[in-house]
């Protein structure tokens, strides 16, 4: 397929290298800052433009790759007639693109991309959904493409994994970053708990979470979760969280 990206931060990169090593030909690449367009378009070998240049249209498919600020502000600039155009928000409806295109839909992946990671250790899962079934079919035939772990996925299933996503990703990462601040200024060495964060995550591909609880709190050991929360007193941010998920841990 020919295919225009709008966009050129971390998803427009990861898809872009995907769609580009998956043999579809990128026409151009399209982005407010002109020269991370460049960057990007030089990287996929096509052309490129900002927001006030002219779109190809002779494109079979849009790749809108954008934040969600942005993605309320297309205007008649990106109007397509029938072109199959795609936004790859979690968190948006599809409808969002009604008024660019008489074809239109979703293409999300459920996966943290940076651009700077190069290497994808494994598929990338594709969530896609469109207004049309023939739409649906097209899209999900080109998104087989690029990875083999694609589903159908409406707005309302999406917006779920969405927060889903957030619980296990951006939180965990939180309470790693706020692991690595403990561990660094009381002289404790983070690297050594890899391992624990590794095999902790690994172990979900054969078991449901609640059946790998382990620790102090699901065993109600009062006496060393005191001690903990003395340990915690200096760090009155991690103690609070300590607290509230101890008591989440303990209600279940």
């Amino acid at each position: 397929m020919k295919v225009v990206i709008v966009g050129a931060g971390n998803v427009a990169s990861v898809l872009g290298r995907l769609i580009k090593k998956s043999k579809h030909e990128i026409l151009q690449v399209i982005s407010r800052d002109a020269a991370n367009a460049s960057v990007l378009a030089t990287e996929l070998n096509c052309a490129f433009a900002d927001n006030s240049g002219v779109i190809d249209k002779t494109a079979d498919l849009y790749l809108i790759a954008v934040t969600d600020t942005a993605m309320s502000e297309l205007d008649e600039t990106y109007h397509l007639g029938d072109k199959l155009v795609v936004h790859t928000a979690g968190s948006i409806s599809k409808d969002v693109l009604k008024n660019i295109t008489n074809r239109y839909g979703v293409l999300y992946p459920l996966q943290s991309l940076r651009k700077q990671n190069m290497d994808l250790h494994q598929d990338i899962p594709l969530l896609v959904d469109a207004n049309t079934e023939e739409a649906i079919t097209i899209l999900q035939n080109f998104a087989l493409t690029i990875s083999g772990d694609v589903s159908i996925a409406n707005d309302e299933l999406r917006l779920k994994l969405h927060v889903a996503a957030v619980l296990v990703s951006n939180f965990t990462n939180h309470l790693y970053a706020l692991a690595f601040e403990y561990c660094s200024k009381e002289g404790a060495d983070f690297k050594l708990l890899l391992p624990l964060i590794e095999e902790t995550a690994l172990r979900l591909r054969n078991h449901v979470p609640n059946e790998m609880r382990t620790g102090p709190a699901i065993r109600k050991d009062i006496k060393t979760l005191e001690k903990h929360l003395r340990l915690l007193a200096a760090y009155p941010k991690i103690h609070h969280l300590y607290l509230k998920i101890t008591d989440s841990i303990m209600d279940q």
